[in-house]
């Protein structure tokens, strides 16, 4: 005869967590909408406040609900970065803890957007060419100023991704940069260096508008190895030459 498995009981807030996200996954609560008071779910629910909170917290962290201080609990509207957002922060705490794991984030950047440079130079329209023109117009405005200048250097990369039509790829174009902004040497900044990043987005752009992708890949690989030294563990020397 087989021992029964045991039962175990679940904590209110895992009860909570489930009802609450059933009414999400359902639809009952739409994106953009107030999920009921929490005087409201304790009635329907019958628990008392501390297991709404945790059950609402749990959602939160998971990316479903946007709460705010004194007003009810949204539902987020969900989309690719605001789900890659969620690993935002193992993501740092990996990149500060492992001098590797910069390297490697540096790697798979260069892989990927070999890719949506291509898809780039093989979709992009007129309207695309000037959006993509009109962001390195707004980083050579910003020439000394490191934070703008760096804003406009991540707009312009993520940029290209959006031109794939894929909203993953812009999100994870996003998501990479942001980790890497950390780890930016701004040092390098001043030293004249940022004129190079100017003229090699203008090749990209110019191989882009050629329908050329291997061009356009040869001109981003370019850019993205010269640029590399720009990210560093901070007390590490940059590599003067990129």
């Amino acid at each position: 005869m087989s021992v029964p498995d045991p039962i175990i009981r679940r904590k209110l807030s895992d009860e909570v967590f489930d009802r609450l996200k059933a009414m999400i996954t359902s639809g009952d609560v739409r994106p953009g909408e107030a999920i009921p008071s929490e005087r409201d779910l304790m009635e329907r629910f019958g628990v008392g406040r501390p297991a709404i909170r945790e059950a609402m917290q749990a959602l939160s962290n998971m990316g479903l609900l946007s709460i705010s201080h004194g007003e009810r609990a949204k539902v987020r509207q969900l989309t690719a970065r605001s789900l890659i957002q969620q690993v935002d922060m193992a993501a740092n705490i990996m990149l500060t803890t492992s001098p590797d794991s910069l390297d490697h984030l540096k790697d798979a950047r260069r892989f990927f957007e070999r890719g949506m440079v291509r898809e780039a130079a093989l979709r992009a329209t007129p309207n695309d060419i000037a959006q993509l023109d009109a962001v390195v117009d707004r980083q050579r405005e910003s020439l000394g100023q490191a934070e703008a200048f760096i804003a406009a250097d991540m707009a312009f990369h993520t940029q290209i991704a959006a031109l794939s039509g894929n909203p993953i790829y812009a999100g994870v174009s996003e998501a990479m940069l942001n980790w890497l902004k950390h780890y930016h040497t701004h040092v390098l900044i001043w030293t004249g260096k940022e004129t190079l990043t100017l003229s090699e987005h203008a090749e990209i752009i110019a191989a882009i508008a050629a329908r050329d992708p291997d061009q356009a890949e040869t001109a981003m690989i370019r850019h993205l190895d010269r640029s590399s030294g720009l990210y560093t563990h901070h007390g590490s020397n940059p590599e003067r030459s990129s």
